[in-house]
């Protein structure tokens, strides 16, 4: 090619990519709904404050709550993330 004359190919390519997002609608809904069930998992998981913080009461520390559902939510809202960035978008 001469240096005179554009590369129409290339730049016709390059403006048709520019105008593709990358998520729509249902991706972004997926990842608040991931967020969500995060954000629940970590506030789940640091739990309240004890009513007299010099007293370490184990039931309070090691519950359930905070050993078995919180972990698990955590990582239930990152599989959700994960998800909602690798779906695919419907294409027309």
């Amino acid at each position: 090619m001469s240096k005179n004359k554009p590369d129409t190919t290339a730049k016709a390519h390059k403006e048709s990519h520019a105008n593709i997002a990358l998520f729509n609608k249902e991706n972004y809904k997926w990842m608040l709904i991931g967020l969500a069930v995060l954000a629940i998992g970590f506030f789940l998981m640091a739990g309240g404050k004890s009513s007299n913080p010099q007293v370490f009461d184990p039931k309070e520390v090691y519950s359930p709550v905070r050993i078995t559902l919180a972990p698990l939510l955590i990582i239930i809202g990152f599989v959700i993330e994960i998800y909602a960035i690798m779906k695919k978008t419907k294409t027309d």
